[in-house]
């Protein structure tokens, strides 16, 4: 396998605190870019791990349809503008950040307080505009999690009818591009691709540890792969068949025959398919026309047994 190399050639903040860059990864076998592309963006798109605000909750509002009095924005327009705040919570526990804004005011994003486990990426994001006068108390509440959880309201509190639930975006990663770009090793000029990736952020994480942890992410994944080891399982014995269960004595041998057989613990069909016709002529006292009359039993059933021990 190629050893390639990875080199970031870009990388920008933007002045909304999100960041881009561009990685180089190659030279690589043909097919392997594609691989390696489809996979990382998955992983970057829908399997890292983020923060997002979950629920909001505002003095004196009970529903999302209200409006705040010398508030400019209505209280949709206030969670809009709280779904779209970038933050970094580094508890995996709830946290809550808190405002208490005297108008006239802008509200932003830095006007909020949280615990020292919580960064706000963008201070500079709008909340909501407060005329003279009047005020805004909010509390935002700031979660964990993976992915994209809509907001379910047929299990909402009723108990706490005041907080406002929000759709809760979790994915650090806003964007990913690649292309594949086909290159030439120098040893005999065989093709080789390079993959070309543009990884864009909320600045919440650094592009560069997104694609180390989507990486870290797909090892974890396949790594027990690499180890299976597969166990045969034990074959199942076939039941015996209705003939093998019938009882030496539906055979109807001589007495001699029963006799001996009996001794030699053999009480039923299933019993005699262990044997071959030299181990019937070594049971004590068992001849050669007891033998016979025994194969001749089987036959007429349907069962016959191997001359020898070597044949069977």
């Amino acid at each position: 396998m190629l050893q390639y190399q990875i080199d970031r050639i870009e990388h920008q903040v933007e002045e909304d605190r999100s960041q881009s860059g561009v990685f180089l990864i190659g030279p690589l076998e043909r097919g392997q870019a594609t691989t390696l592309g489809n996979a990382l963006r998955r992983v970057l798109m829908g399997g890292l791990e983020g923060s997002a605000v979950t629920a909001i909750r505002i003095a004196g509002v009970n529903h999302e349809y209200a409006t705040v009095p010398g508030v400019r924005e209505d209280v949709l327009d206030i969670l809009l503008n709280c779904k779209e705040l970038s933050v970094n919570s580094r508890s995996s526990e709830l946290e809550i950040g808190r405002l208490v804004v005297a108008g006239p005011a802008e509200v932003t994003a830095k006007d909020l307080q949280f615990s020292s486990q919580v960064e706000v990426v963008d201070d500079n994001r709008p909340i909501a505009t407060v005329a003279d006068g009047y005020s805004l108390e909010l509390e935002v509440h700031v979660e964990r999690g993976v992915g994209y959880r809509p907001v379910d309201r047929h299990s909402e509190d009723t108990s706490a009818i005041d907080l406002l639930q929000i759709d809760a975006v979790f994915m650090p990663v806003i964007r990913v591009n690649f292309t594949i770009d086909e290159t030439a090793v120098a040893e005999g000029g065989s093709a080789r691709e390079r993959l070309r990736m543009e990884v864009v952020t909320d600045g919440s994480i650094s592009p560069d540890d997104a694609l180390a942890q989507s990486a870290n992410y797909l090892i974890e994944l396949f790594q027990p792969l690499a180890t299976v080891t597969l166990v045969e399982e034990p074959g199942i014995e076939p039941e015996p068949s209705a003939e093998a269960q019938i009882p030496l004595e539906e055979l109807n041998l001589s007495v001699r025959a029963y006799n001996c057989l009996k001794r030699a613990q053999v009480n039923s069909v299933s019993d005699l398919m262990g044997f071959s016709y030299e181990d019937l002529l070594e049971i004590k006292n068992f001849g050669s026309k007891s033998a016979d009359e025994v194969i001749e039993a089987l036959e007429r059933i349907g069962i016959s047994i191997p001359q020898s021990r070597t044949s069977a």
